[in-house]
């Protein structure tokens, strides 16, 4: 198969009505040679932070001289980006190569892989192709049943923290979804949990202890953040001092202490990593979507928050970077998420909202989550296309010297970033 032909093959399974569990994964990848026994990884599990965790971690050890492969879930723009050694994406020929190697055996299997499980086994065939040191490994959603789940001795499991979402699949409780996260603990592998919530703690290190497994939180209350503008932020953790991270966010100091506490526990268990590798790792982490400046002209920032917990780092961003000035909003919502709530925090900093339909079946239409958003007293209106509402956005908060910011899912960043780069090119 060519690299449109196995995407073609990979978007073809379903993942809907398969019975979970770890039965499918595992005979995939044991008809494969296992290839995930020959690797070292660094397993991630959480509600929020997975990703900007992921992308420092990574960043850090390719500083300290590792070769990193990172599998992260879902992709940003393009599917390439899922799997990458080094910082650099899967080639299109790599890609076709593997999933033409992986697809007989998977097409043998009496029980099929759904199309996540396939993507797995391609990525740890790719990781041990390619002789990497490191894997930074992000579980897709939950933890234990997740196909992620097969490896059995990863130098460190990593829970960042834990919040309500995918509720239908994990649990309707952060108990529940503590439990199913707390199911990437393996038996005498050291864990971190990079949270707060005193419920989920509590499931997550006794799972530790049963598993006997050293058990380590973050100490956020060490964070004394000294600087945070849109050119970055500077801040002190646990005895190390001005540290400097590019990615904006307040949420993401927060994120930077589990990573040095991970490297922390990394250097207990064997791996060499300079502190100048730390510094310059941390300072040369980039993560897409993550409150990204995405135009100067006018000032548009996307943050992929779609979650309540994610909207609240949101509005408390928004709140420190712009002060009391209120910004304008290009958004749009999921049925299932609670958007009402969302909505009353967005109200707080917003004075106008350019709302559109998600490109899913379980969208809230525009005009209704707009209806919502009038409710909170933020001036909105309803558009039919995300291109549509963008220049409407842009244009208002142009002709107004307006911040504007898109929230919502990441699977909108790709088409935004289509129609940003396409009106910047004509200017």
């Amino acid at each position: 198969m060519n690299y449109k032909e196995s995407l073609e093959y990979i978007h073809s399974i379903s993942w809907c009505f398969c019975k979970p569990g770890l039965e499918r994964i595992e005979e995939l990848c044991r008809r494969l040679g296992d290839p995930q026994k020959d690797l070292k990884f660094i397993h991630v599990a959480g509600t929020n932070g997975k990703g900007s965790f992921c992308s420092m971690i990574s960043s850090v050890l390719r500083a300290a001289g590792y070769k990193t492969g990172l599998f992260t879930s879902p992709y940003i723009r393009f599917f390439n980006e899922r799997m990458c050694i080094d910082g650099s994406p899967i080639s299109d020929e790599e890609l076709a190569d593997i999933t033409t190697y992986v697809r007989p055996i998977a097409e043998s299997m009496t029980d099929s892989p759904t199309e996540f499980e396939l993507i797995t086994a391609v990525a740890f065939e790719y990781f041990k192709r390619n002789g990497c040191d490191v894997v930074v490994l992000e579980a897709g959603m939950g933890g234990r049943l997740d196909s992620t789940n097969i490896i059995r001795y990863p130098l460190l499991s990593v829970i960042t923290g834990i919040a309500l979402d995918h509720t239908a699949f994990l649990g309707d409780t952060v108990d529940k979804i503590a439990a199913e996260k707390a199911g990437i603990i393996k038996d005498h592998r050291p864990v971190l949990f990079g949270g707060d919530d005193s419920a989920a703690e509590s499931v997550i290190s006794e799972t530790a202890k049963k598993r006997e497994s050293e058990y380590f939180t973050v100490d956020h209350g060490k964070l004394n953040v000294k600087s945070a503008t849109l050119d970055g932020t500077v801040f002190d953790f646990n005895g190390r001092e001005n540290v400097v991270i590019d990615l904006l966010g307040l949420y993401q100091p927060r994120n930077a202490c589990v990573v040095l506490s991970a490297v922390d526990i990394l250097r207990e268990y064997g791996l060499e990593i300079s502190e100048s590798a730390v510094l310059d790792g941390l300072r040369d982490a980039r993560w897409q979507g993550r409150f990204e400046i995405i135009n100067r002209s006018p000032l548009t920032i996307f943050d992929g928050a779609h979650n309540p917990q994610g909207i609240d780092s949101a509005v408390d961003s928004i709140k420190h970077y712009f002060g009391g000035r209120r910004v304008y909003i290009l958004t749009g919502v999921l049925a299932d998420k609670d958007y009402d709530y969302i909505a009353s925090r967005l109200a707080e900093i917003a004075s106008r909202a350019f709302v559109l339909t998600p490109d899913s079946p379980r969208a809230l239409p525009a005009r209704e989550y707009a209806d919502v958003l009038r409710s909170k007293g933020v001036d909105s209106n309803g558009y039919d296309t995300l291109e549509q509402a963008y220049r409407a956005a842009t244009e208002k908060a142009a002709e107004d010297g307006a911040p504007l910011i898109c929230l919502g899912s990441l699977y909108i960043y790709s088409e935004l970033m289509d129609i940003v780069e396409k009106a910047i090119d004509k200017k």
